[in-house]
């Protein structure tokens, strides 16, 4: 390598072990521990390069972003941050980035980003030959959430960025798992390429993989709803993922439903679902992470007010009863009632009774059994169903329902027979009547919680 890096970073090791590298590499190097300097650096005219931390002593580094671009057009600033969130990334790649990556990085990687920086002009951080660079695309949900189970999701997220390996997209509809397929893309090494989604329509006939493939010219595919395929279909991916040709891609897939149990049904073929289970990443659903619905409500909102909608916000009571919603259809539902709530009123303040007009009323939880047990367990499930049909009004509620009312189910089931058994597995299966490494698989794929009384064995 040949050029002058400018490194930027609070932590004195980061800047001993980077200078030392970078150094060893034929570069010239300048390391501080100050925005302040490293700003100084770049309006006289030094660096080829910049290696910037996000947090440091004296400022934000996303924010000096903007005014190195207006400084120095061109100079490429590589981003790395121990915020390893996928929203870090989104932030950085705004902010018009050469690269970002979260912290710990892999020092090889990072020299060979430094290298193609040093090389070659900046590019644009989303390009899509297909015609969708730079589009904004205002029906897709937001990618927000500061609670752990979100945290987990960003991290998870950051770390197979820049992999090859397939990822597996599981959760409930209007959860986003398109949108985080999205994201993998846009901050990924293939972001100058082709994103491209497909379903089993595009796969009919014989010459589809083939078709499919020269659209996506080594990009990222998205097959959607996975587990919904026909078993030709499913084979023809196994061949095409065996066989991609010269331009292989990266491959993922989204499932609403469960596919360990749809592979033990004999509904998904295993060689497939191993194929694309390189990494599974798991979207929780809006009833998991109550915490962030008001920071979403405010990011709807505030979206709708930049499309010129009048400024309203949630009254306590208002927000109180959007948490206690149960949100069936998740994200994408809460989008829609936000939406409604911009246009039922002028006042900024949006009333408890907006909301009870546009979710309606919801039915209390009762308990599976009352009248002193007197009412059969099929009669309170379809009295249950029934609640829950009618909670959607005149719209059906999201598809994969068949899957959703059974694991509803059989998470309570199983809890409660290990509970009864002590935590003993041999005896939960025989009282069961499923087989032992069923259950374990169950336990696994369901995420149950297991206390000490119920220890894994």
């Amino acid at each position: 390598m040949d050029g002058t890096v400018l490194v930027a970073d609070d932590d004195r090791t980061i800047r001993t072990v980077l200078t030392q590298a970078l150094t060893r590499a034929g570069c010239k190097v300048h390391a501080t521990s100050s925005l302040t300097t490293l700003m100084r650096w770049v309006a006289e005219g030094k660096g080829d390069v910049v290696i910037s931390d996000v947090v440091m002593p004296d400022g934000n580094g996303l924010e000096m972003l903007p005014k190195i671009a207006q400084d120095r057009p061109g100079l490429p600033v590589i981003v790395i941050s121990a915020q390893n969130t996928i929203m870090t990334a989104i932030q950085a790649a705004e902010a018009e980035a050469y690269d970002y990556l979260p912290k710990p990085f892999d020092l090889p990687d990072l020299m060979k980003r430094t290298a193609r920086a040093l090389e070659q002009k900046r590019r644009a951080p989303t390009q899509d030959t297909d015609g969708e660079a730079g589009v904004d695309r205002p029906d897709e949900l937001p990618l927000v959430g500061r609670t752990p189970a979100m945290q987990a999701l960003y991290r998870l997220v950051a770390r197979v960025m820049n992999t090859d390996l397939p990822v597996l997209i599981t959760g409930e509809s209007g959860t986003g798992k398109s949108l985080i397929a999205r994201a993998i893309h846009d901050f990924s090494d293939r972001r100058t390429l082709p994103f491209i989604t497909v379903s089993g329509a595009d796969l009919q006939e014989l010459e589809g993989p083939a078709r499919v493939l020269a659209r996506v010219k080594g990009g990222t595919l998205l097959i959607d709803e996975i587990g919904d395929l026909e078993d030709e279909i499913q084979a023809r991916i196994v061949r095409m993922m065996d066989a991609p040709g010269d331009h292989v891609p990266r491959f993922m897939a989204t499932s609403q439903g469960n596919l360990t149990t749809a592979m033990e049904e004999g509904r998904l073929r295993q060689d497939l679902y191993y194929r694309l289970s390189g990494t599974n990443i798991h979207v929780p659903a809006l009833r998991e992470r109550v915490d962030d619905i008001p920071l979403m409500v405010e990011h709807f909102l505030n979206r709708a007010e930049r499309d010129g909608a009048p400024v309203r916000r949630l009254s306590e009571e208002a927000e109180a009863l959007v948490r206690a919603y149960s949100w069936p259809g998740n994200v994408r539902q809460l989008e829609n009632a936000v939406r409604r709530l911009v246009l039922t009123g002028r006042a900024e303040e949006i009333t408890r009774s907006e909301v009870e007009a546009v979710l309606g009323r919801q039915p209390e939880m009762e308990p599976v059994l009352d009248n002193g047990g007197s009412e059969k367990l099929n009669a309170s499930v379809a009295r249950h169903l029934r609640r829950y049909f009618d909670l959607h009004g005149d719209m059906l509620p999201p598809p994969g329902l068949y899957a959703r009312i059974l694991r509803e189910v059989e998470q309570p089931l199983i809890e409660i027979a290990l509970d009864a058994t002590g935590g003993n597995q041999a005896k939960c299966a025989d009282l069961l009547g499923i087989n032992r490494n069923t259950l374990r698989k169950k336990i696994t794929d369901l995420d149950i919680q297991v206390t000490r009384r119920r220890k894994l064995m």
